[in-house]
């Protein structure tokens, strides 16, 4: 397990430094490498389960699991995806699980609100806006884990379908048929807004 025994020797790792090489030394027990593996992939994660949980507080638990379980398990890591898929796969997964563990419906009071932008200058089209990401929230909040997790990947993180088939670990038609079902949910849901 990593961070038994002394790190291994070699050059030190800072920002700079190759990922490859980078998880390559944290496999091996080196703190400092995969300390950098964090500063580099945390802020996507966050982001990841922020938009899939709409709870900061659950979104931080989530990528703190995460990045636990990816420091555990980081040894078994084959290199078949990429290090970032891989943490995304991991962070998917843990929010997916907290999904479903969820009540099936929620009162639209207790949903969570949707960051908003800075005011812009004009109230009205402020005040439109955030009511528009409120909506949008609720409409997401509608979706099952899944359809949420395939449509916050593909157009939030602009990912393709081969790769939310590997993060979600479903098949690539599967990706499809939920993505097409959670768009034409939130264009319903969002049709008084267009």
């Amino acid at each position: 397990m990593p961070g038994n025994g002394p790190p291994p020797e070699g050059p030190t790792v800072d920002s700079a430094t190759p990922e490859p090489l980078l998880v390559a030394r944290a496999a091996e027990g080196d703190d400092a490498a995969f300390e950098v593996l964090v500063r580099r992939h945390a802020p996507r994660l966050l982001a990841l389960a922020t938009r899939l949980l709409g709870s900061a507080g659950e979104a931080e638990d989530a990528v703190q699991d995460t990045l636990v379980t990816a420091w555990r398990r980081l040894p078994e890591f084959r290199a078949e995806a990429a290090f970032g898929t891989w943490l995304f796969r991991i962070t998917t997964n843990r929010c997916l699980n907290i999904l479903r563990s969820r009540p099936a419906t929620r009162p639209l009071d207790t949903a969570p609100e949707p960051p908003t932008a800075a005011p812009a200058d004009d109230p009205q089209r402020a005040a439109e806006s955030a009511a528009s990401a409120k909506a949008l929230g609720e409409a997401l909040a509608t979706l099952t884990a899944e359809q949420r997790a395939c449509w916050v990947l593909r157009e939030l993180h602009g990912m393709a379908y081969e790769e939310i088939a590997d993060v979600v670990g479903i098949a690539e038609p599967a990706v499809r048929g939920r993505l097409f079902r959670a768009r034409r949910s939130l264009m319903e849901a969002m049709r008084a807004w267009r």
